[in-house]
C-alpha cells in the first residue's frame, strides 16, 4: 500500500489560505485545462459582478484524502466544513458523509487499516508541528501510539497483507527520525532502523523486506540507499553512485518489492524516474518528460501505475495499465487538475479530486471502464456564482538580466483600460517553492474585490529546471527580489492595471520577500503584507527545529551557514534595515510558529512604527506556521482586503455600485 502524502507539508498547503503553491513532491495532481478559463468566464458573464466577503469565500469546504476502506465502500477524507479539519467517512456510492472525529484542534487523515475499519490519523498541538500518530478504534476510541510530548512522528506505510505498518519518530534523538515496525493488531512496536547518520526514510517495500533511504549532502547533491531487513547486520547500500553533483531521491517500490523507483536530475535539467532492479542491480529509465516528473506510485497489485509531471505550474497525470502498456482512457471530466488518485483494494474503483483556479477540490469516484465518474462532494459555497471567479493565465517577462521569469496572472473580470485595477504581486513560500494553479479562497477574495494578482515564480522556484532552481543560492533578497520588482514593472505595462497602485504580499519566504522589498526597494511598492515571514535570518537559521537536521546542510547551501555567512544574513534581513520602510505594512503571525518565531514579527512591527509608518499587526494565538482554522483564515483575509482598500486602493469603505454578499 503506497505511502500517504507527507501530511505535515500537505496540511500547510491546504490550510495556509494563500495560494495553490507547493513543491513538486507535495502535489500529486493532474491538469487537463487550457489557459482559456479567464476568457470563457468573461464571455459567459452576464449578471453584474457580485462582491463577496471573506466568510462567503471561506465557507467553501476544503476536502482532501482518498483512502479506500478494506471493502471499498467508504473513502476516508479530511474536511474543514465544521471550521476545523476533522475526519469523515464518505459513502463511495452515495457521497453521504459521517464524522469520525470531532476534535477542536486540527486533525488529518492518514489511512484506513487494510483489513478493517480502523483509521490512522495525525494531529499536532496548536500548530507546533510535533505531530503524533493516533488510531481510531472500531468503537470510536482514539489511541495515541506516539510516546513523548516532545516527539514528532510520521507514518510510512502498511505492508500489503496489513499485518504491520511502519512509522518514524524522533524520540531517541530530536534531530533524527528512527524507523519502527508496528504490529497492526496490538500496536506493539520494534525499532528496525536506528538512524544515526541523518538519513531521510522514504518507504518500506510492501513485503516488509526493504526500506529506501535518502541522504542529502548539499542542495544540489543527494543519494539513494537501500537497506535489506532480512540481513540483520546489513547496512544501507548506496545505489546512486555518481561523480558530478546530482539529486537522487527514492519514490516507491514495485508492488512485488523487486524494484525501487527513484527520481534523479542527473540526466538533464529535469527530474526523471528510474527503476532499480534489486536482484540484478540494473537501472532502467521508467518515466521522463520535458518537465519534472513529480511522483510515481502503484495500485496494490501493481496493475496500475500513477505518475505526474509538473508542467508549467500545473500537473499532468498519467495512469498506465502495466499489463497492456497503455494509458487508461479517463471519462469526460470537468476542467482541472486530478489529485490524490487512489485505487480500491480490488482495483475496480478509482477515487480522485479535481481542482482548478475556479473550482475547489471535489471528490470523484470512477468505476474503471465506465463512461462517467460520480462527483461526491460540492466544495464551493453555493452562495458564490462560479462566473464571478477568475482563472489564471501563464505569462512570462524578462528580468533585469534578460532571464525569463514565469508567473500566474489573475485579471479581475471587470478590469479594462477604462477601469484600471490596483494589483498585488504575490510571492510564494520556500525558498524553492512554486506558485501553482489551483483554487485559493484568499486569492479569489482579493480578485473579487478588484485586485489583480500576479503570482511570480522568481528565480529559485522549483519546477523550471535545476539551473533556474539554483540561481538564487546564497543570493536571496538580491536577484530574486529584482525578479519581483520586474514583475511589478511588467504589470505597469498592462493597460488595465493602475501602475501607481501596486502592492506586494507573501507568506513564509514570500513574507520575507515582502519585508525585503519594503526595506531594500522602498519606492517600488505602495504597501506590503508580510504573512509569517522571516525578518531576521541570523536568528532563524540559528533556531531551526531540530527535526530539520537531515537537510540542514542543504538549507545552509541555499541560504548560507550562520557560522560563516552571518554578515550577509544580517545584510539581507529586513529587521536590521527597518528604518528604510516608509510604506504601510501589515504583519500576520502565529504565536506557536516553530519556524518564524513571534519575536521576529514583534521586533519588526515595533521598529517600523518608530518610522511613523502605518503598521497593522495580527497575531493568532492558536496557529503556527500557517492557518489551520477556518475562522482565522476568514479573519486574516478580511484584514488583507481592508488594509489594501485603505492604503492601496484609497477607499476603506464600500466601493460605489458594489454589492457585498454576506452569509
Amino acid at each position: 500500500m503506497k505511502k500517504s502524502l507527507h501530511l505535515t507539508v500537505l496540511a500547510l498547503a491546504v490550510s495556509i489560505g494563500l495560494s495553490a503553491c507547493s513543491t513538486d513532491a507535495v502535489n500529486n495532481s493532474k491538469t487537463n485545462t487550457s489557459q482559456s478559463g479567464a476568457a470563457t468566464t468573461e464571455l459567459t458573464q452576464q449578471a453584474p459582478l457580485q462582491r463577496y466577503d471573506a466568510k462567503t469565500f471561506f465557507e467553501t469546504t476544503t476536502y482532501f484524502g482518498s483512502s479506500f476502506s478494506a471493502d471499498g465502500k467508504s473513502i476516508l477524507i479530511g474536511s474543514d466544513k465544521s471550521g476545523i479539519f476533522n475526519l469523515y467517512k464518505v459513502d463511495a456510492a452515495t457521497g453521504e458523509q459521517s464524522p469520525l472525529t470531532t476534535f477542536k484542534d486540527t486533525t488529518y487523515p492518514v489511512s484506513w487499516f487494510p483489513n478493517d475499519d480502523r483509521v490512522l490519523l495525525t494531529q499536532d498541538n496548536g500548530g507546533n508541528e510535533l505531530y503524533h500518530l493516533f488510531v481510531r478504534e472500531l468503537d470510536g476510541k482514539i489511541v495515541d501510539i506516539t510516546p513523548g510530548e516532545e516527539t514528532r512522528a510520521d507514518f510510512v506505510n502498511f505492508t500489503n497483507d496489513g499485518a504491520y505498518f511502519f512509522a518514524t519518530t524522533n524520540e531517541r534523538d530530536p534531530k533524527f527520525m528512527d524507523l519502527y515496525r508496528y504490529d497492526a493488531k496490538t500496536y506493539k512496536r520494534e525499532l528496525v532502523f536506528t538512524n544515526e547518520l541523518g538519513f531521510d526514510i522514504s518507504e518500506v517495500s510492501s513485503d516488509g523486506h526493504f526500506v529506501s533511504l535518502s541522504k542529502t549532502h548539499t542542495n544540489r547533491d543527494s543519494d539513494t540507499y537501500l537497506l535489506d531487513f532480512r540481513k540483520r547486520s546489513a547496512k544501507p547500500t548506496l545505489i546512486s553512485q555518481h561523480t558530478d553533483p546530482a539529486n537522487y531521491n527514492p519514490m516507491t517500490f514495485s508492488a512485488d518489492g523487486s524494484a525501487l523507483y527513484y527520481s534523479t536530475d542527473a540526466k538533464g535539467e529535469f527530474s526523471q524516474v528510474w527503476q532499480y532492479d534489486i536482484a540484478t542491480g540494473e537501472h532502467a529509465l521508467a518515466v521522463k518528460d520535458d518537465w519534472n516528473v513529480s511522483f510515481v506510485y502503484f495500485s496494490e497489485s501493481g496493475r496500475y501505475r500513477v505518475s505526474g509531471v509538473n508542467a508549467d505550474a500545473s500537473t499532468r497525470i498519467s495512469i498506465l495499465d502495466t499489463k497492456t502498456g497503455k494509458a487508461l482512457k479517463l471519462p469526460q471530466l470537468p476542467d482541472g487538475d486530478l489529485r490524490s488518485v487512489n485505487f480500491s483494494k480490488d482495483e475496480a474503483t478509482v477515487a480522485f479530486y479535481i481542482n482548478s483556479d475556479i473550482s475547489p477540490s471535489n471528490l470523484f469516484v470512477w468505476q474503471l471502464g465506465a463512461d462517467s465518474a460520480k462527483q461526491l462532494t460540492q466544495a464551493l459555497n453555493p452562495k458564490i456564482n462560479p462566473n464571478d471567479l477568475v482563472a489564471s493565465e501563464v505569462v512570462r517577462f524578462k528580468s533585469f538580466d534578460e532571464l525569463v521569469i514565469p508567473g500566474l496572472l489573475f485579471k479581475p473580470i471587470d478590469a479594462s483600460a477604462d477601469n484600471k485595477k490596483p494589483a498585488i504581486v504575490f510571492v510564494h513560500g520556500g525558498p524553492g517553492g512554486q506558485s501553482r494553479t489551483g483554487y485559493s479562497a484568499m486569492r479569489q477574495h482579493l480578485i473579487n474585490h478588484g485586485y489583480a494578482v500576479f503570482a511570480v515564480n522568481n528565480r529559485g522556484s522549483s519546477g523550471y529546471g535545476k539551473t533556474f532552481f539554483h540561481l538564487d543560492d546564497k543570493n536571496h533578497g538580491e536577484n530574486d527580489l529584482q525578479d519581483i520588482i520586474y514583475g511589478k514593472r511588467y504589470l505597469q505595462t498592462l493597460d488595465w492595471v493602475d501602475g501607481d497602485k501596486i502592492g506586494i504580499v507573501g507568506g513564509s519566504y514570500g513574507g520575507y520577500m515582502t519585508a525585503a522589498a519594503l526595506a531594500f526597494e522602498p519606492e517600488e511598492f505602495q504597501v506590503g503584507i508580510d504573512i509569517f515571514g522571516v525578518t531576521n535570518w541570523v536568528r532563524t537559521l540559528e533556531s531551526i527545529p531540530p527535526w530539520w537536521e537531515s537537510f540542514k546542510k542543504a538549507l545552509y547551501d541555499e541560504m548560507g551557514d550562520p557560522a560563516t555567512d552571518g554578515e550577509r544574513h544580517r545584510a539581507i534581513s529586513p529587521l536590521f534595515h527597518a528604518q528604510n520602510i516608509t510604506k504601510p505594512l501589515m504583519v500576520i503571525q502565529g504565536a506557536n510558529d516553530p519556524r518564524v518565531l513571534k519575536v521576529e514579527s514583534d521586533e519588526l512591527v515595533e521598529k517600523v512604527k518608530q518610522n511613523g509608518v502605518p503598521v497593522e499587526y495580527v497575531v493568532f494565538d492558536d496557529e503556527g506556521h500557517g492557518f489551520r482554522k477556518k475562522q482565522n483564515r476568514i479573519t486574516a483575509s478580511e484584514a488583507y482586503v481592508k488594509f489594501l482598500d485603505k492604503y492601496l486602493k484609497g477607499d476603506a469603505g464600500q466601493l460605489p455600485g458594489e454589492q457585498v454578499a454576506t452569509k
